[in-house]
């Protein structure tokens, strides 16, 4: 008698998370317990949870780690309203806002000053910021295959769009070129941060930089949802497009330094974030406020602006232009200019009144 065939179902099972059950073709929104404020009004961690009808990977997007960098949050609100999820295998996890006590203060920093991007893995008993690191990657990161975390510059600080990420691991590799923004910035992980954690995992993880914080920039915004969407789809969670426009292929710097000031005074920049420039190329002048003496600033290597200040008021040594070394400056330029189209292409958002 002929043996059966075992056949294994592609169909997805209930994905666990804080004790819950969420079906498969189904999304939810868990509130993780994470502290309490000074009146005992309890704070809570939103997971959105969308978990697809077929099994796949499960990819985390993080973002507000820091409570000021706004830009995240719009980036996994719009990824969450796309019509494309109904076709989602495997799961997504859409943190919008990790550091929810700073954000509420409009702060990069929980009440306590600690950075929570400088605390991870965290522990159960430490400080508050040991605390929410610990219980958000025990609840979201160690259920993850990939992660996504979304970021911005500091105020009067905006970066370009831009993935940071260690590119030796080849899936990263593969999935910071998926992504699509117009530079990849080869560098090690910050001791204590989550990309650190993560990375030390093996699991694939990408640092999305753009923009500045406290601000929403649309560019960086529709870069960011087409740049998730890219991952889900190179994770094969989504569809492949059959038509889409054409693909971004990103720059690679291996290495960036700030130029800094050389004198205190009010700066007049001449250059704009995604410039080219070359060694020796004057990049902007410092002086008094009235001009009467005024000391060039100037480029220090080839490469492209990925960074820089926006406020005038400088002191002496303080950070004035990022520039990641780049050997073709003006190919990332170009690529650049390529990514700021697509974006102004990509239909503006509909709103639930319109």
């Amino acid at each position: 008698m002929r043996t059966p065939r075992l056949v294994r179902s592609s169909r997805a099972v209930d994905f666990e998370i804080d004790g819950q059950r969420i079906a498969p073709g189904t999304r939810h929104q868990v509130s993780l317990q994470i502290g309490a404020l000074y009146t005992s009004a309890p704070v809570t961690l939103p997971v959105y949870v969308v978990h697809g009808r077929k099994k796949g990977p499960v990819l985390f997007v993080s973002a507000a780690l820091h409570g000021d960098e706004i830009n995240g949050i719009e980036i996994v609100r719009r990824v969450l309203e796309l019509p494309a999820l109904r076709q989602l295998r495997g799961t997504l996890l859409a943190v919008p806002v990790l550091n929810v006590l700073g954000f509420l203060h409009r702060s990069r920093y929980l009440p306590d000053r600690r950075d929570l991007n400088r605390s991870f893995p965290g522990s159960e008993q430490g400080s508050l910021a040991a605390r929410l690191a610990h219980r958000f990657l025990n609840e979201v990161v160690h259920r993850a295959d990939a992660g996504i975390d979304l970021h911005t510059g500091a105020l009067q600080r905006p970066n370009l769009p831009q993935i940071r990420a260690d590119l030796r691991n080849e899936e990263t590799h593969r999935l910071a070129n998926a992504f699509g923004a117009p530079v990849m910035l080869d560098s090690p992980p910050v001791s204590g941060t989550l990309r650190e954690y993560v990375t030390g995992l093996g699991m694939p993880v990408l640092l999305y930089e753009a923009g500045e914080a406290l601000r929403f920039n649309e560019v960086a915004i529709r870069l960011g949802v087409r740049g998730v969407m890219n991952v889900l789809r190179a994770l094969g969670m989504l569809p492949a497009l059959s038509r889409h426009a054409p693909p971004i292929q990103p720059v690679t710097a291996h290495s960036s330094s700030w130029v800094r000031s050389p004198i205190s005074g009010v700066l007049r920049a001449q250059t704009e974030l995604g410039q080219a420039v070359r060694d020796g190329d004057r990049v902007g002048w410092v002086g008094d406020p009235v001009g009467g003496t005024d000391t060039a600033v100037y480029a220090h290597t080839d490469g492209v602006i990925i960074g820089r200040t926006s406020l005038p008021l400088v002191y002496e040594g303080d950070a004035l232009f990022h520039i990641a070394r780049i050997e073709d400056a003006d190919e990332a330029a170009q690529t650049v200019a390529l990514a700021r189209k697509l974006a102004a292409a990509m239909p503006r958002p509909r709103a639930r009144f319109d």
